[in-house]
């Protein structure tokens, strides 16, 4: 289908004129004071799309996100996908682009994976002010001593320079950015300290996006941001250093949805990028709160497997923003499932083993354990849950029709093979009649702990839900939620930052590990956002390119035309 200007788009969804900001023919940002318009009508049904244990193959989360929407559409039902924003590191490095693809996805590709509306860089850039709002404070102080209060009127917030834990931002792989130098020599310079870069989409400040309920709700989560603590220990804030309120005049516009299209027409709202491993990974409350009140069905996302972008879903979006899914689609690839059976160490960029794309049914029962697992996993929230089978060419009809037979037994609503990459909507046709039956049913979310837990409970509740014998935590950590408890923040919910590659904290513990402990090497806080960082294991919050970065096929052809971007 040829696309439609994004006018037409936001007409089709019901969204008067004046709630429609135009960035070029295809591309929209929705004005949220919709929300007040649309306060009474009542909300459509949110279908969560999660997958297995992530490998280097990749499950095509997105690519199903997009198709069932579009195979809602196709079954004469109102859909809106709702979807994260891509970053322009794993852009360049690995992935190359995160629009879905063939016909499930979203138009225009690059639009979408460069740059978009500058959300991204709104958020650089108040991140980074933040950044040098506090080294010059120190720097004042530092020079000025005893002088600093009567010269400038304001009060010495006697920063420990041992303990900023505010890091700059950027968004791009840049790993010799991870630990760096700041006020080299000193003097007009600055105060020579250790410091270091994460990337932006690891930046509390888009968490505090994707879950801010409106503007005035980001701007208060801004202020309570700790961005370091003072020679006694106590929390320092964005709002006492009194640039909360400069960060969120850059964000302003950002907070604004955009609005884009699928291949067949289908709205997609795309707001806000926050990791699964170091934040909830999840599209914004905001796009999901307008969605719902102008489709029956929503289709969003969670990144990563159950054990992350699913589990943090329940645990921190809804819980702060009430939030309810009324099923679970759980993504799968037979190809993937082998990867997970444990039996090979595949690394992004290698070629695939040809067992992996030859039949193989007992190859494949090994690593079906795993979806077994992440059905369960997703079950004990209190949904049904719906297997897509992601299909591939090679995939085999007797390995298809073995998942199929596997998944119900092990406890899945129902499972069916997705066909969107090649056929659209109509590739989902029976996915979508199963996730309409699947929403009508009744269900109560069920979290695996209370708010009032202590932390160090809460921790333990949840590695034993990934299946391990207990957590270990380690000095740091225990004097960590002293520290919190001390704050009194400790009813926050957890966000453990693992690595997603196993359903433990290890990435070599393959399909689904037994008999392991998790080590807890510290917590920390992000305040504004609302949630506690558990970080089990060396979680990368500044990704490497490798040594085949997407970036290398990205190039501008003849006619100006972008290619190599998928």
């Amino acid at each position: 289908m040829p696309l439609r200007p994004i006018t037409a788009i936001a007409k089709q969804c019901n969204i008067p004129e004046e709630f429609v900001l135009p960035y070029g023919k295809h591309v929209a940002k929705i004005d949220l004071s919709i929300l007040k318009t649309n306060q009474n009508k009542p909300n459509g049904k949110l279908v969560l799309v999660t997958a297995i244990t992530p490998t280097p193959l990749g499950e095509g989360k997105t690519v199903n996100t997009i198709g069932l929407s579009e195979g809602l559409n196709y079954i004469g039902k109102k859909a809106i996908a709702c979807i994260r924003q891509p970053s322009l590191g794993p852009v360049f490095g690995v992935k190359g682009g995160a629009a879905g693809g063939g016909q499930a996805e979203v138009l225009p590709m690059e639009t979408l994976n460069l740059h978009l509306t500058g959300d991204i860089h709104a958020i650089t850039a108040a991140h980074d002010l933040a950044s040098a709002a506090l080294d010059s404070r120190l720097y004042h102080e530092e020079r000025l001593g005893d002088e600093f209060t009567a010269q400038t009127g304001l009060p010495r917030l006697n920063i420990d320079v041992n303990r900023i834990v505010w890091k700059r931002v950027i968004d791009h792989n840049d790993r010799a950015l991870r630990k760096i130098t700041v006020g080299v020599g000193g003097g007009v310079n600055g105060i020579t300290r250790q410091d270091g870069f994460e990337i932006t989409a690891a930046s509390e400040l888009m968490a505090i996006l994707a879950l801010a309920s409106d503007l005035h709700d980001m701007r208060a989560r801004i202020g309570h941001i700790i961005l370091a603590y003072n020679t006694q220990g106590e929390a320092i804030t964005a709002e006492q250093l009194e640039v909360a309120g400069a960060m969120t005049v850059l964000l302003k516009n950002a907070i604004n949805p955009n609005l884009m299209q699928t291949v067949e027409n289908t709205p997609v709202l795309i707001h806000a990028g926050p990791f699964a491993n170091i934040a909830h990974g999840n599209s914004s409350v905001i796009a999901d709160r307008i969605a719902l009140q102008l489709a029956d069905y929503v289709v969003t996302e969670a990144g990563f497997g159950s054990d992350m972008g699913m589990e943090k879903f329940f645990n921190i979006k809804y819980r702060q923003a009430g939030i309810k899914a009324s099923c679970v689609v759980l993504v799968a690839t037979v190809r993937s499932l082998k990867s997970n059976s444990g039996k090979y160490n595949i690394k992004p960029g290698q070629a695939i083993p040809k067992e992996i794309s030859e039949s193989n049914v007992e190859l494949l029962e090994i690593g079906a354990a795993n979806l077994a697992w992440h059905i369960n996993n997703a079950k004990s929230y209190g949904l049904q849950v719906i297997v897509a089978i992601n299909r591939f060419p090679h995939d085999s009809e007797e390995e298809l029709a073995f998942l199929q037979k596997y998944a119900v037994e092990h406890g899945a609503f129902a499972c069916e093979v997705s066909e969107v990459f090649t056929q659209g909507g109509k590739g989902a046709e029976k996915l979508a009649e199963h996730v309409i039956k699947a929403c009508d049913m009744p269900s109560e979310i069920k979290l695996p702990y209370p708010d009032n837990m202590s932390l160090a409970d809460k921790i333990q509740t949840m590695v034993k839900k990934y299946g391990a014998n207990k957590a270990n935590l380690s000095a740091q950590a225990l004097e960590n939620i002293k520290e919190i408890e001390a704050l009194k923040l400790d009813h926050l919910p957890l966000c453990i930052a693992k690595t997603p590659m196993s359903i433990s904290a290890d990435a070599n513990l393959k399909n689904v590990p037994t008999d392991f402990d998790v080590d807890i090497s510290h917590l920390a806080i992000s305040a504004g956002a609302g949630f506690i960082r558990v970080y089990a294991g060396n979680v990368m919050t500044m990704p490497g390119l490798g040594t085949n970065p997407a970036y290398r096929q990205i190039d501008i052809d003849k006619d100006g035309n972008i290619v190599g971007l998928s």
